[in-house]
Parts: C-alpha cells; structure tokens; sequence
C-alpha cells in the first residue's frame, strides 16, 4: 500500500512539473492591456467603432501602467522596453484622434496598427 501511495504521489508531483515547466510568470499589467485590446479592436475589425471611442482613454491608461511596470525576468528580451514605449505613445495618439473626433476610417487605422504593435510586444516577449 504504501509503495502505491509513493508512486502516486511521484506521479502527480511529475505531472505538476511537466504542466509547469517552460510556464512563463503572469505580467499583469501586459494581461490587463490585452483584455482592453481585445475588447476594442475585435469590434473595429468589424466596423463596430463604439468600444473604440468609448475606451481609448483607458488604453492609455493600461500603456503607462505597463510602461511603469517592471518587466519580469522571463520578459527582459531585446527591444520589449522601447515596443512598449511606442505601445503607450500610440495609445496617446488613438486616444487623441478620437477626442478630436476624426474620420472613423483614421480611428479604424491606428486602432488596427496599435494592434500589430501590441503583437509586437508580444512577439517579442516571447524571443
């Protein structure tokens, strides 16, 4: 009985490493600009501008926050501190065009560009 318990536990201990393992750690601040990223630019793709303009100003508030973050370690790749100054700066102009109230198709362009820079991001965590 006791050598059955040990290999279980054995077991479920290696089962929990191998589902860990290559895990990269939560960046919070980079998980809460994707949500707001998500839920703005889907809609634009479809030519619903609303939660665009409604949201904006919180882009750029989710960019500085990420701005302000300490990157953590499994993140501190080439060129992810100078993507995520241009993410935050990009927010800012979005967030400007549509406090100026500009031609939708503008608001549509730069929200699909600051999506790429955000898969840059992304992109770049990850190498």
């Amino acid at each position: 009985m006791k050598i059955k318990q040990t290999a279980l536990i054995t077991g479920l201990f290696m089962l929990v490493s191998l589902l860990s393992f290559g895990q990269k750690k939560a960046w919070k601040e980079l998980d809460d600009y994707h949500s707001v990223m998500a839920q703005t630019f889907h809609p634009a793709e479809e030519g619903n501008l609303k939660p665009v303009m409604a949201r904006s100003g919180e882009l750029v508030a989710k960019a500085v926050a990420l701005q302000k973050a300490a990157i953590p370690t499994d993140y501190q790749k080439e060129g992810v501190k100078q993507s995520i100054d241009l993410l935050a700066k990009e927010s800012a102009a979005l967030d400007k065009l549509v406090q100026q109230k500009k031609p939708e198709a503008d608001i549509k362009k730069a929200i699909t560009a600051l999506h790429d820079r955000f898969h840059e991001v992304m992109e770049k965590c990850e190498h």
